[in-house]
């Protein structure tokens, strides 16, 4: 179409004859639409404005956009365009370093082998040190090539509870590249900081021979597991303490994902810390605290002979033919208050704590009281030895789980360590600390360093009283249930338990404690052997017979 402003006709001009007879009644049937037979029309003013309008808009909005890139914002995108070619790269840090009490490297740093901008963890080839140790995760990276996941983090031990020591910081540089990614160069502007190093109070080759001993006797007799600890008495450092059976650090590190696999599907439990995260039914060895409650408590004297039979009868008031029967392992006869912890007498303490004929009993209450002044049913401060609590029982526990009154057979079977209650080996190694040390309560510590010892606080028990205590567990060495650790040139005071298991009581964890020596107390010690069959005599004891055999030639400085 052919667009003209209109302009006026000179009148000499020629007119068309169709010009002047064709109009709008006279139209052939042309197609409109289709531009068919329409006569020339000028384009309106208002188009033209509207037009103009538009591209006025059109431009301003550039110039905008111009002003705005250029010279509003022109620094921002000067940077921005900067950090097109400088890359910001995080510089790692190395993490600290543990080593024993004797300086024995137990973690350390290598270089890394292939493209891994950090260094990797190593840990020292040897057993026994897996759950004090733990292990770590690397940083990770996305499918991009950027790390998601910057840190080196602690999962399991030492490593997890104490990474923030640990951990140290990261750095960061900056490194420039050309349009190809050519590094042109790299300027660290943030240093890393290392992480701090850690020694431990742990006798790496003490460890070793303790988990050794316990291994030695789980794959002969056939235990599910066993753990074992040995603490300063003073300074509640520990010494050694292990767990088996035990995973592998290095073999986690490197991925190796059918041993992680054959951990999970252990039934024996190879993750599980038996010393701060297992909770057992301890038998025999809460005697020694019945025995210094009672005597606190003037229930009995330390002379006053009980005769231990096999079975102790108590009648029945509503079914005189139907007495209640409590047992004992073996009949004692007559025993004092030292015999009776020597012999392990069930009879004797079934006396003491529930009473029986005139001799008077501590009672549940104050039961509960005096293995509570010894640590049990509460945590260790320290939580990297795990927030367990066990259990006492008493009425109330009784109600809330059975929904049944206390009776005076739960008294007898609370007495010798059974019935509902539960503790862990790290709180025993607490309580026998202090018996040894003359009462105090002393936390456990795993670091080395010049803190003094948390002495949480002292017993209500007299040092006189526990002087007999001690005397009666040394007995047990000399001539009772520990004989096999009576060695002529040290000697041990020591307390042994067999707590049956379940229903049908087929099974049993095997306990020793003690401490030693036992002139100068300086060390105490507890090993839990668990669940094994109730016939085998070999346990904790055998355990730590090897463990002090070992002692006695590589490690002699402990026994004296």
């Amino acid at each position: 179409m052919k667009f003209k402003f209109l302009k006026q006709k000179k009148y000499n001009e020629d007119i068309a004859p169709d010009e002047i007879f064709m109009d709008s009644a006279n139209l052939p049937g042309f197609n409109t639409d289709m531009f068919e037979g329409r006569i020339e029309k000028p384009i309106s003013k208002f188009s033209i404005l509207l037009v103009g309008f538009i591209f006025l808009g059109v431009a301003s909005f550039f110039g905008y956009r111009a002003f705005a890139l250029q010279i509003y914002k022109g620094d921002e995108f000067i940077k921005r365009s900067e950090n097109n070619v400088l890359r910001h790269t995080l510089v790692f840090s190395d993490r600290g370093l543990i080593s024993d009490r004797n300086n024995l490297p137990l973690a350390w740093n290598i270089p890394a082998t292939d493209d891994l901008e950090f260094n990797l963890r190593k840990y020292v080839d040897k057993p026994g040190l897996a759950h004090v140790l733990g292990y770590i995760n690397y940083p990770q990276k996305d499918k991009a090539g950027f790390y998601y996941d910057t840190d080196i983090t602690g999962v399991e031990g030492i490593e997890k509870y104490y990474n923030e020591l640990l951990a140290g910081q990261n750095g960061l540089k900056i490194v420039e590249t050309d349009a190809l990614n050519t590094v042109i160069s790299n300027n660290t502007i943030e240093q890393p900081k290392n992480g701090k190093n850690i020694i431990l109070t742990i006798d790496a080759n003490v460890q070793e021979a303790l988990f050794n001993s316990i291994k030695s006797v789980v794959d002969e007799v056939g235990f599910a597991g066993g753990g074992g600890v040995i603490m300063d008495i003073h300074t509640g450092e520990i010494i050694a303490m292990t767990s088996y059976p035990e995973f592998d650090s290095n073999k986690i590190l490197i991925g190796d994902k059918e041993a992680y696999q054959a951990y999970l599907n252990d039934t024996r439990k190879p993750f599980l810390n038996r010393i701060t995260q297992g909770l057992y039914t301890p038998g025999s060895i809460v005697k020694p605290y019945i025995a210094s409650g009672a005597l606190e408590e003037k229930i009995i004297d330390q002379y006053k002979q009980i005769l231990s039979v096999k079975e102790m009868i108590v009648p029945n008031p509503y079914n005189p033919d139907n007495p209640s029967i409590f047992t004992d392992w073996k009949a004692h006869g007559y025993v004092d208050l030292r015999r009776a912890l020597a012999v392990s007498s069930n009879v004797y303490f079934y006396q003491i704590g529930g009473g029986y004929g005139s001799q008077k009993g501590l009672g549940i209450t104050l039961l509960e009281k005096y293995f509570r002044d010894f640590g049990f049913g509460e945590p260790i401060k320290n939580s990297f030895f795990g927030n367990l609590t066990g259990t006492i029982p008493d009425p109330e526990w009784k109600k809330k789980v059975f929904d049944d009154d206390w009776r005076l057979g739960d008294t007898y079977f609370t007495s010798i360590g059974q019935y509902g209650m539960q503790v862990s080996p790290i709180q025993v190694i607490r309580a026998v600390s202090a018996i040894a040390n003359g009462g105090t309560v002393t936390e456990p510590k795993i670091i080395a360093d010049n803190e003094p010892a948390i002495a949480d606080r002292k017993v209500s028990v007299s040092d006189d009283n526990l002087k007999i205590v001690r005397e009666g567990m040394r007995d047990g060495v000399l001539s009772g249930t520990v004989k096999g650790l009576n060695y002529p040139d040290f000697e041990i005071a020591a307390k042994t338990g067999t707590a049956e298991l379940g229903v049908s009581k087929a099974n049993v964890n095997s306990w020793i404690t003690g401490f030693f020596p036992y002139e100068n107390p300086k060390y105490a010690f507890v090993v839990v052997m668990e669940r094994g069959n109730r016939n085998n005599t070999i346990g904790g004891v055998a355990v730590s017979r090897k463990l002090f055999d070992w002692m006695k030639i590589y490690a002699s400085e402990y026994l004296r």
